[in-house]
């Protein structure tokens, strides 16, 4: 028992060491050398424009649960179902907008960054740049963090305005909630700060996917079986990190009082 848990603190601790030595280089790597402006566009292609159908569906449908499920409680509760607009708008921009953006984009892009890169880990790709005089963590990883940190803020946007505009056909069509009442719900009670509470967060989201995966990908062993534990490991982490660090952050931010 002891003899496990020893062996997964030092492979845990080992990974936190193996992470840090990839930010350490990406950081080096940023500042003296040619930045690859070509990669990091064509993965802001692959990780952003190619998400945003998947992201704008999975908040339309959000954003109509809320709604639907708000309606009828106050509805059961008051007798009209009131305020909907500003619970539906606060529950996306603050929170689930965020998260629920930041857990697709990890298991569509994420995935996929971890398994293109692992994939040339294990077919010796890699050591192939290094004989060519190319660093890969400039060639491979700087341009795959950059595109997570470019794209998750905008994604989550357009998942907000997605999750807004189901949440106002629900509240219009399904519960009779005249659509000026809605919108006024949300200008009214709706700040800079909720806006810039969720939206901090994203960037936060973004740069821990992007180091996780890539370094899942970059640290791959063990052939095509490699490349799938590297692949499903770097989802499950996402994910995890993903609602851990939305705690910490939620009481951060709130305590500056954002």
């Amino acid at each position: 028992m002891f003899t496990s848990i020893g062996k997964y603190m030092m492979g845990f601790f080992g990974e936190i060491g193996g992470c840090t030595e990839m930010l350490r280089s990406c950081m080096f790597w940023l500042w003296r050398s040619k930045f690859e402006w070509h990669q990091t566009a064509q993965q802001c292609v692959i990780i952003g424009v190619e998400s945003l159908g998947v992201t704008a569906l999975t908040s339309l449908f959000t954003g109509m649960v809320l709604a639907l499920q708000a309606g009828n409680t106050i509805g059961n509760i008051f007798g009209d179902p009131i305020f909907v607009g500003t619970i539906v708008t606060f529950s996306l921009i603050r929170e689930l907008g965020p998260v629920l953006t930041s857990v697709v984009v990890s298991g569509r892009a994420g995935a996929a960054v971890t398994a293109q890169i692992g994939t040339m880990a294990v077919t010796e790709q890699i050591d192939a740049l290094y004989t060519l005089g190319t660093n890969p963590i400039r060639y491979l990883v700087i341009p795959r963090m950059c595109a997570f940190v470019f794209t998750l803020p905008i994604l989550t946007l357009f998942s907000n305005l997605f999750g807004i505009i189901g949440g106002y056909l629900v509240s219009v069509y399904a519960l009779n909630v005249p659509g000026e009442v809605y919108l006024t719900d949300i200008t009214s009670y709706m700040g800079v700060s909720d806006f810039m509470h969720g939206f901090i967060k994203t960037f936060a989201f973004a740069f821990m996917i992007g180091t996780v995966c890539c370094y899942k990908g970059i640290s791959t062993r063990g052939g095509a079986e490699g490349v799938g534990k590297s692949t499903t490991g770097a989802v499950v982490t996402t994910i995890v990190l993903i609602l851990v660090l939305d705690y910490f952050l939620t009481a951060i931010l709130t305590a500056f009082g954002i």
